[in-house]
């Protein structure tokens, strides 16, 4: 292979489902395409989404969209970097303009900021329609950036990428104002089903949930994070549907909640992913596999912008949540994990 050649690496693929999904007004089966080397992923996954079959399925709310990028500005003084933000503050719809001009789809969304020293921090968040939005919202905010600069002289180029986005990186910001789509998936499950076909039970899972975590990210200093495994599922649907697979760095960043229904006894369960960076069009959406995997997941269809790349979001978090429920039930048993693992990935090597 020379340096300059592009060839496709073979990852295994397996189609997960069908689980149920509720999203957008409709009830729906959907069979999720997942790529991994994590053998044991497919039938963990698959048993979440068996249990969705037998209840009224996942339903996911998607509760914000918007992709950010930061830049950095030097000022001579902190005064005149606090006198700079409070200034474009209130120019809002002149920043839109200047953003708005690099984009058929992109749409100016809000403008935050931090100031240190003498250093402005501009986080610029944009729509981005159906693309995940990287390039799209750098591109509006080197608009933004060159305006500013015309319009406050004594401001000065620092970087046009300065990890307030932040991009590809733990962080509480993220958590806190978004970037991607924010999608909540939940589903209850009874307690009879949960023991037939999870072999556990509600108040195992809650109690599980809060233990491992909740108290066991806090112990270990996670950020804004508490679930047990959704980077898997995240990537695996990732290289299914040709997306940036470093972004399940911060995509990981969610929380996993069980609670039991103190009426029913049902299983209250969702994932909550605030930063799910999906498109469905864009760099690796071209190749044949992730186009017959977009087409197959009802993503390539006429609808308003942006709309097929919630969709995919939408369906993301149901699976993420399918892997959660059936490992954190898995947790509860003893050697139910392990035991999964030595048969579907070290048969004939021990």
């Amino acid at each position: 292979m020379k340096a300059e050649e592009t060839l496709t690496a073979a990852i295994p693929m397996r189609q997960v489902g069908p689980l149920r999904l509720v999203y957008d007004g409709a009830e729906e089966t959907v069979c999720v395409p997942m790529a991994t080397f994590e053998s044991p992923l497919w039938p963990s996954t698959a048993r979440g989404a068996r249990v969705s079959m037998q209840t009224a399925g996942i339903a996911v709310s998607i509760a914000a969209d918007v992709m950010a990028r930061s830049i950095l500005l030097e000022a001579p003084s902190a005064a005149e970097a606090v006198a700079a933000v409070a200034s474009l503050c209130n120019d809002k719809p002149r920043i839109a303009e200047a953003v708005n001009t690099t984009s058929r789809f992109g749409r100016f969304s809000d403008l935050h900021w931090q100031i240190v020293g003498n250093l402005v921090y501009l986080r610029i968040e944009m729509q981005t329609g159906d693309a995940s939005g990287h390039n799209m919202v750098t591109a509006g905010a080197e608009a933004a950036m060159n305006a500013i600069l015309a319009w406050h002289p004594n401001l000065r180029y620092s970087s046009l990428s300065a990890n307030y986005c932040t991009d590809k990186k733990t962080s509480a910001v993220n958590g806190i104002l978004g970037r991607g789509k924010y999608a909540i998936a939940e589903l209850r499950v009874p307690e009879a089903l949960c023991r037939k076909l999870l072999r556990t039970t509600p108040q195992a899972i809650a109690t599980l949930n809060t233990r491992k975590n909740l108290l066991g990210t806090a112990l270990a200093g996670g950020t804004r994070s508490a679930n047990a495994h959704a980077a898997n599922m995240l990537l695996a649907v990732y290289l299914a549907t040709g997306q940036d697979a470093a972004n399940i760095i911060e995509g990981s960043q969610a929380f996993t909640l069980a609670e039991t229904d103190q009426e029913t006894g049902d299983l209250r369960f969702s994932v909550t992913l605030p930063n799910l960076i999906v498109g469905t069009v864009g760099n690796g959406k071209a190749l044949p596999f992730v186009e017959a995997n977009l087409e197959a997941l009802g993503c390539r269809q006429a609808r308003a912008t942006g709309d097929n790349a919630r969709r995919l979001a939408a369906i993301t978090a149901a699976a993420v949540l399918c892997g959660e429920l059936s490992l954190m039930a898995a947790l509860t048993n003893p050697g139910e994990l392990m035991n999964a693992h030595r048969k579907l990935e070290r048969a004939g090597r021990e």
